[in-house]
């Protein structure tokens, strides 16, 4: 069965690209995904078949239609996972540094979606299609800790609007490299697409989407901090472009700073995670220990 949303546009939101607009808006709709909504037609503006580059007038009423999810191609897979919480609507998992989150090119199985098709027997939202069953929000690959995955439609749509809203806390701890001048302090500025690299995000104004990170030293060394991040929006790279932005890349990111051998990508652990559960209303925080590879680099650079 499809999905119906129905959203109207505020005054401050008035000239915004209709794309851009409901990427943000309901987040459990990739750009592609919106872009594919359009061109078949499923989204309306007032009654009338919208375009991409729309701008957007006070009080449009919006409509989107979201069909019924296609056929999974992914094959389950017994890969062990930390589930840290786990009823009939949604779970937490602990994920490994390493693991893909979906199948993607370069990476068709092996990943937390293949795990979690065979832990729930099939039973995971089917908002995002054939891609990305389940998957609320995302983290990066070589990034540890803690992700939430819906079971149902409901609980999906119910933890996407948390996080539109900025209601979902994520409390991040990373190793950054050299001093910060201050001990805390928020960055705000906005990220999209690297024009010189399509693979790579950056702090630009084009094309870009609002971005908020709060900092905060927990221990200062010679040449490297142990930092907490809390996200007020999760844009995609998000902490990672804000510390190359403060000039204090992520430790081992070899994308926004420099490889560090024997370190499989950054030192980036999303430590605590919470929400309000979709379906009971009740309040649900969760947090995860410093994995062993975390540990390790901050003896390493206590001593260096």
């Amino acid at each position: 069965m499809s999905e119906s949303m129905l959203l109207t546009v505020p005054a401050e939101d008035a000239d915004a690209r209709l794309d851009a607009w409901i990427s943000t808006h309901c987040p459990e709709l990739t750009r592609n995904a919106v872009q594919q909504l359009l061109q078949k037609g499923l989204i309306l503006r007032n009654g009338s078949a919208a375009k991409k580059n729309d701008r957007l007038r006070s009080e449009d009423v919006i409509s989107i239609e979201i069909p019924p999810p296609q056929p999974l191609n992914i094959v389950p897979q017994p890969i062990p996972l930390e589930i840290v919480f786990e009823d009939s609507d949604l779970l937490v998992v602990n994920k490994p540094k390493g693991m893909v989150v979906h199948p993607a090119p370069g990476h068709p199985d092996g990943t937390l979606v293949n795990a979690l098709l065979h832990h729930c027997a099939g039973q995971l939202s089917g908002i995002n299609g054939v891609i990305r069953p389940g998957i609320v929000h995302r983290i990066d690959r070589d990034t540890s800790g803690l992700l939430i995955v819906a079971k149902t439609d409901r609980a999906h749509l119910g933890l996407a609007e948390q996080i539109a809203v900025h209601s979902f806390s994520r409390v991040y701890e990373a190793v950054i490299c050299g001093k910060l001048k201050e001990d805390q302090g928020t960055i705000q500025a906005p990220i999209g697409r690297d024009p010189k690299d399509r693979q790579k995000m950056c702090v630009t104004e084009k094309n870009a989407r609002h971005a908020v990170t709060h900092y905060q030293v927990i221990t200062q060394y010679t040449r490297h901090a142990h930092i907490q991040c809390r996200l007020e929006t999760g844009r995609t790279h998000q902490i990672r472009v804000h510390m190359r932005y403060l000039g204090h890349p992520i430790y081992g990111d070899s994308v926004y700073g420099k490889a560090v051998g024997g370190l499989q990508g950054q030192c980036l652990h999303a430590r605590s995670i919470g929400f309000i559960h979709p379906i009971t209303g009740k309040a649900l925080s969760f947090s995860s220990d410093l994995p062993p590879y975390f540990e390790a680099v901050l003896r390493h650079i206590a001593h260096g």
